[in-house]
């Protein structure tokens, strides 16, 4: 009767261990980001916008830069800026974005899975718990998706409002 339960536990706290280590984050976490990107995506018009994202490691490898443009489609002229970091000590990664709308996020990482996420810190308005958050998913060496999604009820269920495609430039 004892063995079975003994059984569950290790195999439970197994599958702990593993689904931890699995999504725990590194150092390297985003290094498939880095590099210089076509960007495009379909705007609600049905045409496609597209742009540049250039993607360097910084401060002698310690901070990834970010520098985003939109070069055609209804935000033309359109940049932002992000940096991020690893903090070993919390190990974590932190996101800072800024644009020329003015507009201003602070992210933190995560991993699920192949899925790489940064995400605002949920947010309590008479809408509801707000959370925003970018999506890396389906990565290769030379493209990934990215989406922009946000929640109104503290993460449960998301909607989709930006979906970029990614294709390293030669």
């Amino acid at each position: 009767m004892m063995r079975p339960l003994l059984l569950t536990i290790i195999f439970s706290c197994c599958s702990s261990l593993l689904f931890c280590q699995e999504n725990s984050l590194s150092p390297q976490d985003f290094d498939f980001w880095l590099g210089e990107w076509r960007v495009e995506w379909e705007e609600s018009d049905g045409k496609t916008g597209s742009g540049t994202n250039i993607i360097e490691k910084i401060m002698d490898g310690s901070v990834i830069q970010e520098r985003f443009s939109i070069t055609q489609g209804g935000n033309a002229g359109f940049k932002g800026t992000s940096i991020s970091v690893f903090d070993p000590r919390q190990k974590v990664w932190r996101q800072a974005w800024a644009d020329s709308q003015g507009g201003y996020f602070s992210f933190t990482g995560s991993r699920e899975g192949d899925k790489r996420m940064f995400s605002t810190t949920p947010q309590e308005t008479a809408e509801g718990t707000i959370i925003q958050r970018m999506v890396f998913y389906n990565i290769s060496e030379d493209a990934f998706t990215w989406d922009w999604e946000s929640s109104k009820d503290g993460g449960e269920t998301w909607a989709l409002s930006w979906r970029i495609q990614y294709t390293r430039k030669e």
